[in-house]
């Protein structure tokens, strides 16, 4: 016996928007495990940064010290000039670092790539099927 292999518009319309539906729901799960994903490395990266900084701010307290108690020492200066001189040489050395930190974090790209990408296709099909 011969099944009918002709489907009714409503029954067409209905499998379109039933699997139109599912799409969107896999490209959202899709955009959520990618950003997901990019907010963990995020999160990583930001951790090492403070552990990091908090090693330097100790180990930058005992530089500092021993600098100024150098140029006491060794170049004759009072502690007043000689403190000038290392915060305004540490100064520089922080904003040029601070200014590196954040040429990196703005080429960071945090946009789920993946999913537009996804998502500019899915467009593109259901465009063709609906014609």
């Amino acid at each position: 016996m011969r099944e009918n292999t002709e489907r009714s518009v409503a029954d067409l319309l209905g499998d379109l928007v039933d699997q139109t539906t599912t799409l969107v729901r896999k490209e959202v799960q899709l955009a959520r495990a990618e950003l997901g994903e990019k907010a963990g490395q995020v999160s990583s990266a930001v951790i090492s940064l403070g552990a990091g900084m908090v090693l330097a701010i100790g180990a930058l307290i005992a530089l500092t010290q021993a600098a100024i108690a150098a140029l006491v020492e060794y170049a004759g200066l009072s502690a007043t000039v000689s403190a000038l001189i290392v915060a305004a040489v540490l100064a520089l050395i922080g904003f040029l670092v601070v200014r590196g930190g954040i040429a990196t974090l703005r080429s960071f790209n945090i946009t789920p790539d993946r999913t537009a990408t996804q998502l500019s296709r899915d467009a593109q099909v259901v465009k063709e099927q609906v014609r």
